[in-house]
């Protein structure tokens, strides 16, 4: 098949950024009290430079989180809500994934979302892309036909894609899809023609090894992952970590490795749960203005800071309290969803690229 759409890299401008803001009818009052702290942060972070999009639970969660915005005096003005029930917060995962078509037209493509494996109650998340593609009014591209998580993804923007068989092709996403089938579906909807294939780990977390926990591609020349120890720590196999180190792009020149180590100690929430396992920065996000980095009151917090400002020198790095949310299997870059700018089709040779690298 040939590409029809392209999935833009995240450095490139945003119109927005997605969230999907914590709420009790799932999980209880105690799990959205101990995650909204991080949902501001990440909104106020964002809003000097990009539209926060909010999918509230109902109307009285959309008027719980304008009095958390206001009581935080966070401005409203470049903050929009949209309404619609849903599961819980990995708008990552289960929202829309952003394309442009080949005449740079915005789409949205609406992936299967089958709660990790049928791991989690999903049926509010699955429909939520088709809901906002109704709010926004940009057309939706049904695929469901094909399960995909936006976690278990990472693209360079120039075709190449790097994701774990463990959580795109298992039976427990499409038992029905051969590889070459998934790969066929990745070249024609997010323009993916250079497959970086790690087999992953089943079963070893919810996610079944999302690539986004411990690899990530910083830009388009740029893969940001975690030295040999903590890579082994994190169930990565020496003959994984030599395809990351090894990788090359479309025209099959090697991207740049930057390693960021792991917390040096294990992750205790603020309700001091000792979680028995280190924290990972490498799942961090990419705004227009600001960096989200996952942060998690460690020493390691100021280097991995520092590493990452040095790869986005135009962009100021925020560190995001992550601990709560960590205790429940995700990182800032988990639940946030970016929407790109949309682009006029006799500008596009225009568009400049990126400059930080």
């Amino acid at each position: 098949m040939s590409s029809q759409y392209r999935m833009p890299e995240e450095t490139e401008q945003h119109e927005g950024t997605w969230l999907q803001w914590p709420h009790h009818y799932t999980y209880g009052v105690q799990y959205r009290n101990e995650l909204d702290p991080t949902w501001l942060s990440m909104t106020n972070a964002l809003i000097g430079g990009e539209k926060v999009h909010i999918v509230a639970y109902d109307n009285m969660e959309k008027n719980r989180i304008i009095g958390l915005l206001n009581n935080a005096s966070i401005p409203l003005t470049n903050i929009d809500f949209l309404i619609h029930q849903n599961d819980d917060v990995w708008v990552r995962d289960n929202g829309p994934i952003f394309v442009y078509d080949n005449n740079n037209n915005l789409a949205i493509t609406d992936w299967g979302f089958n709660g990790w494996g049928n791991d989690a109650t999903y049926a509010k998340d699955d429909v939520i892309p088709q809901g906002i593609s109704t709010d926004i009014n940009v057309p939706r591209i049904d695929l469901s036909a094909m399960v995909l998580e936006g976690g278990a993804i990472e693209i360079d923007g120039n075709g190449t894609i790097m994701a774990t068989r463990s959580s795109v092709t298992h039976s427990s996403r499409n038992p029905g899809l051969t590889e070459a089938q998934i790969e066929n579906y990745m070249t024609t909807y997010l323009g993916i023609t250079n497959f970086i294939w790690l087999d992953g780990v089943y079963g070893l977390d919810i996610t079944d090894m999302h690539i986004d926990g411990f690899v990530k591609f910083a830009n388009d020349s740029t893969i940001v992952t975690m030295n040999s120890t903590d890579l082994t720590s994190w169930s990565i196999t020496p003959a994984e970590q030599n395809i990351i180190n090894t990788a090359t792009d479309v025209n099959n020149d090697p991207y740049n490795i930057v390693i960021i180590p792991l917390t040096q100690n294990n992750v205790i929430t603020t309700y001091s749960n000792n979680l028995g396992y280190k924290g990972s920065y490498c799942n961090y996000y990419i705004g227009n203005n600001a960096v989200l980095v996952p942060i998690y009151n460690d020493p390691n917090d100021a280097v991995a800071l520092n590493i990452i400002q040095g790869i986005y020198p135009n962009r100021t790095v925020v560190g995001i309290d992550v601990r709560d949310l960590y205790a429940s299997g995700g990182m800032v870059h988990c639940v946030t969803q970016q929407q790109p700018i949309a682009i006029n089709p006799t500008t596009i040779q225009e568009k400049q690229k990126p400059s930080f690298k």
